[in-house]
């Protein structure tokens, strides 16, 4: 089985809702899948509210400053949910675990994925950190959930 399983999940989850969660275990890979359960067991609109926060307090906790230059970035994680709830609509019924495995081997994982809807100048703008900017390359409605 591909990492997370469900366990592994579910601690993941645990530990980042707890601020528990080494940085050295905050990695792109762990955003993902704690973005994939919170999308997938909230919906986007309730899942971008708690991963705000979320993420804000468990940089807090890792000392990495949450600032125009660091820490939380606002359309990253926003885009992403979007990005999620798009890759798991539709009546599948498949586990929180799943979907991100699947996620993790999508090309939604890399880490320049959300370049192909941004510029890089766009994306790594103070603007796009503090609040919500719409892709300047393509929308994010483009996205289509794989097979």
């Amino acid at each position: 089985m591909s990492w997370p399983s469900d366990e592994q999940l579910e601690d993941l989850v645990a530990r980042f809702h707890a601020r528990t969660l080494p940085k050295s275990e905050w990695t792109h890979q762990a955003h993902l899948a704690v973005g994939m359960w919170h999308v997938h067991g909230l919906g986007p609109d309730e899942a971008l509210i708690r991963l705000r926060s979320g993420i804000r307090c468990l940089n807090d906790t890792h000392g990495t400053p949450n600032t125009d230059s660091s820490g939380y970035h606002e359309t990253i994680t926003r885009a992403y949910v979007l990005l999620i709830a798009a890759f798991i609509a539709g009546p599948d019924g498949q586990a929180a675990a799943v979907c991100a495995q699947r996620l993790l081997a999508s090309p939604l994982a890399h880490r320049d994925a959300l370049l192909a809807y941004y510029s890089k100048e766009l994306l790594m703008s103070v603007q796009a950190r503090r609040g919500w900017l719409e892709p300047d390359r393509s929308p994010l409605t483009s996205a289509r959930r794989p097979p």
